[in-house]
């Protein structure tokens, strides 16, 4: 180890000690949205639109933005499914509505458009149990992001309690 190595590997070992919140974690529990939950929450959102004359697509994301689940319905545009999961994945990345991301940040709307994954528009909502982020579901194919964004909050509503269940 050269001089300047053991400088920095002693500071780095006295702020470790002195802050033990800084210490490195070895095993991190974390909440994972299920198989059974995302299909049940992708294809609830799916119905709903359908019931109201929209052919869509809902992909939910897990937590660190891996697709989970993906269904287009029958007569959906093929597209659907590209733009329901990057919907989804401003939601993993923002933590929030999409819809709320993009009516408060108009100032990197634009630049986020280009990012792979990533889309500015209505129609994906984060799920959440115990307070915890464990997905997303994006919802396409539906006149406006808006009525997107309500077959998404149905089938989150339809699935609550398994959501509050999970804590």
């Amino acid at each position: 180890m050269n001089r300047f190595s053991k400088t920095a590997h002693l500071i780095v070992l006295s702020l470790t000690l002195a802050h033990p919140a800084i210490a490195a974690v070895d095993i991190i529990p974390v909440k994972q949205i299920g198989l059974d939950l995302a299909r049940d929450i992708a294809m609830a959102s799916v119905e709903t639109c359908r019931k109201e004359g929209y052919n869509v697509s809902a992909v939910v994301l897990d937590r660190a933005g891996n697709v989970q689940v993906a269904l287009r319905d029958t007569l959906a545009a093929r597209h659907t499914l590209e733009i329901a999961e990057r919907k989804a994945g401003m939601t993993i990345m923002s933590g929030i509505d999409s819809g709320a991301f993009r009516a408060s940040r108009g100032d990197i709307r634009p630049e986020l458009n280009h990012m792979s994954g990533l889309i500015v528009m209505d129609g994906a909502l984060p799920i959440r149990a115990a307070g915890s982020l464990i997905g997303a579901i994006g919802t396409s194919g539906a006149p406006g992001g808006e009525k997107d964004a309500a077959c998404a909050a149905a089938a989150l509503k339809k699935l609550e309690e398994r959501l509050e269940f999970a804590q």
